[in-house]
């Protein structure tokens, strides 16, 4: 199948031509016929499989079939809410690109940056608005939004915000659009708040799911080194020696630990930089920025504000510390094998971390191999 076959407009597929999309993905080929079609959609689908295209696309050639009422007086008829800023700015890029022969409008409002810059581009008019929860509530909260011509609601990566609180405030969003609406709602794992959320704000859906929820990307290649938590930097330094991993990014559990982790890098030599919620907005794209050009070989970061990275290519995805939730295991390295690509994701276990490889084990339903090295038998255990 080719994007021609999907019935999109000459514009957008003019659009897609310029940025060298050949096929749709799976879920774009099921999805943008069932948004095209008005009906509401529930994507199950893991980070990485194109699913921001397969709301966009239709979104765009839904809304460049009606007027856009001038200039100044745009109304939001679409309203895309993400759980992060790098998601939210991500998603923005990826809309400008794809309606760049329309003459429909987005912008971006997150937390961590001026709110008088987000305030003129509403001032200035928009016809689809990206907006993490906690800045759209503050704004909504001056009555410098109008949400009240929404047609179409996108609710992605519903289970990262589920996870980080926000399930509040989109609800209190979600209140104050109007009744009747068309509600796209993406999340890569069903846990039964999210299948309970699916039942309430969803109309007669049609369920797209493109991977069993909670299965890892078959063709990212798992591992496991059992290390004592004190020899984690040495075996993470170790492994980076060989420079066959050309980029790698790191998850810690915390801010401190990420700091801690690049610190110890830089010291051996090795381009690293850090990214979490204590970084500014600029610092964070900066340090995004210098991953994606290759200046920096190594980003560590936290859960939060790794969320919505999205870069082309990246080859490995090591976590330093086991996360709690084994949903979140399965956003982590999907952060490589995209797009039709191998990745290789590696991961460190202390003792305490054991209970969580068990649950992590359990939920992708296979066990992962550990890595028996015995070079180093003071590094691994």
């Amino acid at each position: 199948m080719t994007f021609n076959d999907l019935k999109l407009k000459p514009e957008i597929l003019k659009a897609l031509s310029k940025e060298n999309y050949t096929a749709p993905t799976p879920i774009q080929e099921q999805a943008i016929p069932v948004v095209l079609a008005g009906r509401d959609l529930f994507g199950c689908a893991q980070t990485g499989t194109g699913k921001t295209a397969a709301f966009s696309l239709p979104i765009l050639q839904l809304l460049s079939e009606q007027s856009s009422h001038g200039s100044r007086n745009r109304r939001i008829r679409s309203l895309i809410l993400t759980p992060t800023r790098e998601l939210a700015l991500q998603i923005s890029d990826n809309i400008q690109a794809y309606g760049h022969f329309t003459d429909l409008r987005c912008a971006a409002i997150v937390g961590g940056v001026s709110q008088k810059v987000q305030e003129k581009s509403l001032e200035h008019g928009t016809d689809i608005l990206i907006a993490t929860p906690g800045r759209l509530i503050d704004l909504l909260n001056q009555k410098l939004v109008d949400l009240r011509h929404v047609q179409i609601l996108v609710l992605d990566e519903a289970d990262r915000m589920l996870d980080m609180g926000f399930i509040h405030d989109v609800k209190k969003i979600i209140a104050t659009l109007p009744a009747k609406k068309q509600t796209l709602f993406f999340s890569a794992t069903m846990p039964p708040e999210i299948s309970k959320l699916v039942k309430t704000l969803l109309v007669d859906p049609v369920k797209v799911e493109v991977t069993p929820a909670s299965s890892t990307v078959e063709r990212i290649e798992q591992s496991v080194y059992i290390v004592e938590k004190e020899m984690k930097l040495r075996l993470l330094n170790h492994l980076l020696q060989d420079p066959s991993i050309g980029s790698a990014l790191v998850f810690t559990r915390t801010k401190h630990g990420a700091d801690r982790v690049v610190r110890a890098l830089t010291k051996a030599n090795i381009s690293a930089q850090a990214i979490h919620g204590n970084k500014s907005q600029n610092s964070r794209q900066g340090a995004l920025n210098n991953f994606r050009s290759g200046e920096t070989r190594v980003l560590v970061a936290t859960d939060i504000a790794a969320r919505g990275i999205d870069i082309d290519e990246l080859s490995h995805v090591i976590n330093f510390n086991l996360p709690n939730i084994p949903e979140t295991y399965v956003h982590r390295i999907g952060r490589t094998g995209r797009a039709g690509l191998s990745g290789i994701a590696i991961s460190f276990c202390d003792a305490e971390e054991a209970p969580y490889l068990k649950s992590i084990e359990k939920m992708i339903g296979k066990s992962i191999p550990v890595v028996k090295d015995q070079s180093d038998p003071i590094l691994i255990k």
